[in-house]
């Protein structure tokens, strides 16, 4: 017993000072210096939907789900046989109507020609008068062909006014034909992979129906909120970091957006006292090259944190566990 009180003593103080130490590890590892910020976030990418402008029938799909597709790559194309027959039609009524218009051209020059040649006979009959040759009732009615030849010009005129309207309107369907048929073809508007096929081929779709939705991989953010003093010191351009509990490096990125308006935190940010908060939402983006470099271990949805560098503090160093180890060629930065 008189040796087991010393060791017992001993043993409290090595607890102790175990528990202190251990303390002051939890209270300074991990721990950003005032000039940054963080937020827990997941790596996002908005989705598209590619959805048809025209009712139709889907005649193939070329992207299965998991296919990454480049801008302007076709993705799906819509049976056009009924539309290309009416293009058909429309054009031969656009050259009907051009062929209108050049007849009725014609017959304006004719109705010119005559209204000339009555103009010159009614001006000579007037002369003829004043000679005592002509009588006045061949003078009237000189004149009167003189009207009638004008009334016919103008009425040519507007013969050719109407065709060419009927011309107008008939390129109209034909442009309108074309774009239908344009839009029949489903193209990817930005750089991506396919996350959901939702028709298939055979497939009857109205107007506005999904074909697919893709993942816009042109943009892959990962979004947290900060509190407004460190939102008012965040920038657009910011330089950040990006740790994802899946890989151990810091992955380089930077702030696109800052929301104009606090809100209240969603439940995404983990402890209690920070969604009593009014929170300011922020995408912290990573560089488009980055993103293409290591495309396919791009995932969304994986959880991290980012790390914000506040203004002011250009000058003060990365900690050395964001900056010690590069970002490997194939590192995984989150579908």
């Amino acid at each position: 017993m008189k040796y087991l009180r010393p060791l017992i003593a001993v043993a409290a103080i090595a607890a102790a000072l175990a528990a202190i130490a251990w303390y002051v590890w939890d209270q300074n590892t991990g721990q950003l210096p005032a000039g940054f910020a963080t937020g827990n976030g997941r790596i996002e990418a908005d989705q598209i939907d590619i959805a048809t402008r025209i009712s139709g029938r889907i005649s193939e799909i070329r992207a299965s789900e998991g296919k990454l597709v480049q801008k302007g790559d076709i993705l799906a194309v819509m049976d056009t046989r009924e539309l290309a027959a009416q293009l058909a039609r429309s054009e031969a009524d656009f050259r009907g109507a051009e062929s209108q218009v050049d007849e009725v051209k014609a017959l304006i020059e004719q109705r010119r020609a005559q209204l000339t040649l009555a103009q010159e006979e009614y001006a000579r009959s007037q002369q003829l008068i004043e000679r005592g040759v002509n009588s006045q009732a061949v003078a009237d009615q000189k004149k009167s062909q003189f009207a009638s030849a004008e009334a016919s010009l103008n009425a040519a005129m507007a013969q050719l006014t109407s065709a060419e309207r009927r011309v107008e309107s008939a390129k109209a369907l034909v442009v309108l034909y074309e774009t239908q048929i344009a839009d029949a073809t489903l193209t990817a508007p930005v750089f991506g992979r396919v996350l959901y096929r939702l028709a298939q081929p055979g497939e009857v779709l109205g107007s506005g129906g999904k074909v697919m939705t893709i993942l816009d991989l042109s943009q892959v953010y990962m979004e947290v909120f900060l509190p407004a003093d460190q939102a008012m010191r965040t920038g657009l351009g910011a330089e950040a970091r990006i740790r994802l509990d899946s890989i151990p490096y810091a992955i380089p990125a930077y702030v696109s957006f800052i929301s104009p308006e606090a809100q209240f935190t969603p439940k995404t940010v983990e402890t209690a006292e920070e969604r009593e908060k009014l929170m300011f939402r922020v995408k912290v983006r990573l560089p488009e090259e980055l993103v293409k470099a290591n495309i396919e271990q791009v995932k969304t949805g994986l959880r991290g944190v980012a790390y914000i560098r506040l203004a002011g503090t250009e000058d003060e160093p990365w900690p050395a566990e964001f900056v010690g180890e590069p970002l490997p060629a194939a590192a995984t930065t989150g579908n």
